[in-house]
């Protein structure tokens, strides 16, 4: 089994998290921020990963810290379950519809951290959520799980159905690129390194 245990813990957040990358999509979470707790039981559901979840973060001062130390913390996991990624598909993509938002996701599980972010201006929050956080998540995840992410939202007027199709996207896309694949004897490059 794909799995990892890790905590982190700053003078602005406290985090712990387990997961694992083989599972059917449950996911326990608690970050203080019921729309962002309500995103990443979403992103776990597509992905197919079973995660606990808590986070404690300064959310007096507002969500910033809290949400891109999730990213963090997260990603960590990840990669730290896919230890030397191989016989993986490696790549996933997504083209995700919620009502009248269409959100198109593409990875590459490459270890060459990357974010192509492509998203109208969108001000406003939903909930405790300010919609500008999410690339700060995404980036955070990118970074530290080691993925090259493309992110584009392709229509949306609704902050909700937006952040919703992309959250879900994302997820069924590492679904996808994370499967294993028993063609592939080792790891799935051409360099034979990642």
């Amino acid at each position: 089994m794909r799995e990892a245990s890790l905590q982190r813990k700053t003078s602005e957040t406290s985090m712990a998290v387990k997961i694992n990358l083989d599972g059917n999509g449950a996911a326990q979470v608690n970050t203080g921020i019921a729309f962002f707790d309500h995103m990443l039981k979403s992103l776990c559901r597509f992905a197919c990963f079973d995660m606990e979840f808590n986070a404690q973060g300064d959310l007096a001062v507002d969500a910033h810290h809290t949400i891109e130390d999730s990213g963090i913390v997260i990603g960590q996991a990840i990669r730290r379950a896919l230890g030397e990624i191989k016989g993986i598909e490696r790549v996933g993509q997504a083209l995700l519809p919620m009502d009248e938002a269409l959100v198109q996701v593409a990875l590459d599980v490459a270890n060459r951290p990357y974010l192509a972010w492509k998203m109208a201006d969108m001000d406003g929050s939903v909930g405790e959520f300010p919609v500008e956080m999410a690339e700060e998540f995404f980036r955070a995840l990118t970074v530290h799980a080691g993925l090259t992410l493309h992110i584009q939202v392709l229509a949306g007027r609704n902050r909700h159905h937006v952040l919703e199709s992309m959250f879900k996207g994302v997820g069924m896309a590492l679904r996808l690129a994370l499967a294993a694949n028993p063609r592939f004897d080792g790891v799935p490059s051409t360099k034979g390194v990642l």
